[in-house]
């Protein structure tokens, strides 16, 4: 059963699920290049990896003990010091695994042409370890000379565009972006769409001198909805995740009424 909704669909930016979702959508991204890109280009899916710390409680703030019985010493003797109570808190590293996808120039001793990436959430918290990670990364295509497309198909979050809040607000009403970075010429092109809209096609640039490539990314998205578990996995007895206008609310629910989701 296809989705009920014409181009994005809210409901997957569930926790639970926006990990599967990801990983479908950049393989089938690579699939969708691979025609595209031939004879002279190949697109390899990499991971950008980076360690979030953290910290567990394993004691309380406050704990209740048994009194010890009181020693008496002679006043000669040296008094003992007892530590106070603390807090005990298990420090932890977990490697995060980001897929993303570089277009590659074999003829070129495998030079990188330009890097696609998927935003995930944390790519998108204005503080944490996940946002400061993907910065860097990106900065570090912009200074190799490597043309980025930033796919964000996520409502939650901060955008990630390098275009001002003033120039981002002008673009509205949108909830979805996708970002293209390219070097000759310098600048950022932004397609900025609403839910009610499908996914947009949307310009690769690949090598200076050679002819940009168009990327059609809602048949990309509508594979993995074809073949992954997201009908029957998903509930959409709730609104989807993150903030919503009424406007838009009504307009999920007469979707769903209509494709037989909710009554």
């Amino acid at each position: 059963m296809p989705s009920p909704f014409p181009g994005m669909e809210p409901y997957i930016e569930r926790p639970d699920i926006w990990p599967d979702f990801h990983d479908r959508v950049i393989t089938y991204l690579g699939a969708a290049l691979k025609p595209l890109l031939r004879p002279r280009y190949v697109a390899l899916v990499q991971d950008r990896l980076f360690v979030v710390e953290s910290d567990r409680p394993i004691r309380p703030d406050i704990s209740i003990v048994p009194a010890q019985p009181r020693r008496l010493f002679p006043a000669t003797a040296l008094a003992t010091l007892e530590p106070d109570i603390s807090a005990i808190f298990d420090l932890w590293q977990e490697e995060i695994r980001q897929p993303l996808i570089e277009i590659i120039e074999p003829a070129a001793g495998n030079r990188v042409v330009t890097a696609i990436e998927v935003l995930s959430p944390n790519n998108k918290k204005v503080f944490g370890t996940g946002r400061d990670s993907y910065i860097q990364k990106r900065e570090e295509y912009w200074r190799s000379g490597t043309n980025l497309v930033e796919i964000d198909v996520l409502r939650i979050g901060d955008a990630t565009v390098r275009i001002s809040q003033e120039k981002l607000q002008g673009l509205k009403p949108w909830h979805y972006l996708v970002a293209v970075t390219r070097h000759h010429p310098a600048r950022q092109e932004v397609y900025a769409f609403p839910l009610q809209r499908r996914l947009p096609n949307v310009t690769i640039p690949l090598a200076t001198g050679d002819r940009d490539i168009t990327l059609q990314v809602q048949p990309v998205f509508n594979r993995c909805w074809d073949d992954g578990p997201y009908p029957e996995i998903l509930n959409y007895d709730d609104l989807p995740p993150g903030e919503m206008s009424p406007a838009d609310q009504k307009w999920c629910v007469q979707i769903l009424q209509q494709a037989g989701y909710r009554q």
